[in-house]
């Protein structure tokens, strides 16, 4: 039943994505704010499918320690929904995405118009700094930009191996950094489509205040996080 909903659920996915996406493509010549409008439409009735055709669910924890207006925001990276679903609850989320992403088509398209910042991960230290110009000009529209610390998705319960980018948000920008924690990993599959009934749970953790040290930063940080979704993990949800 998992593989026969899966399959069910990838090809309502799809078909949705493909949708909103090109049939909705003449609005990328429109204005920034109602296509995030659209893609947060869209993250809804993703996170509804999963729950009607696949039996998993959604739940958002921590709110207090969401923000509401410009902020850092570092998540636990383990598959694509931590970036769809979150696009539901976020006020106005942008996320930091590597270059390769803006080769699949419209998708590029969308993030570009949608102000997504993105990173040449081969550019070293002016790729760091082009990171740091763009996030303080999407913080200045009150946006909340999220950057996922590992920079690449991880399977539930591994340790992650936390890159430079975030140090230098939280080190150039001054700001507070909101750890995420999550479980997405568990029931949709790091690699591919295969979902298995459960509850998935992000959890806004509170925010590490600014002035640390770097070193003292990466390791608080990694401190909150990976414990929080290991207490997920342990839960069994």
């Amino acid at each position: 039943m998992i593989r026969l909903r899966s399959l069910i659920f990838a090809g309502a996915f799809y078909t949705i994505s493909a949708f909103v996406a090109v049939i909705l493509s003449p609005m990328l010549l429109g204005p920034r704010k109602p296509l995030m409008a659209v893609l947060r439409g869209w993250s809804r009735l993703v996170t509804w499918l999963l729950r009607v055709i696949c039996e998993v669910r959604v739940e958002v924890r921590g709110l207090e320690h969401m923000p509401a207006g410009a902020a850092i925001i570092a998540p636990k990276h383990q598959c694509m929904f931590d970036i769809f679903g979150s696009l539901a609850f976020l006020p106005d989320g942008c996320f930091v995405l590597k270059k390769e992403l803006l080769k699949i088509p419209f998708f590029g398209w969308w993030a570009l118009r949608c102000g997504m910042i993105v990173v040449d991960r081969d550019g070293h230290s002016a790729a760091l700094r082009k990171l740091v110009t763009d996030a303080r000009d999407r913080l200045d529209n009150g946006r909340q930009v999220v950057i996922f610390p590992e920079g690449t998705r991880k399977q539930p319960g591994e340790a992650g191996d936390y890159k430079p980018g975030i140090a230098a948000l939280y080190r150039e920008l001054g700001l507070p950094v909101v750890p995420l924690a999550l479980n997405t990993g568990v029931h949709w599959a790091p690699r591919g489509i295969t979902m298995k009934p459960g509850l998935i749970i992000f959890e806004f953790l509170p925010a590490i205040p600014p002035g640390l040290k770097r070193a003292e930063f990466m390791r608080e940080l990694e401190d909150r996080i990976e414990p929080a979704c290991q207490r997920l993990l342990d839960a069994g949800l």
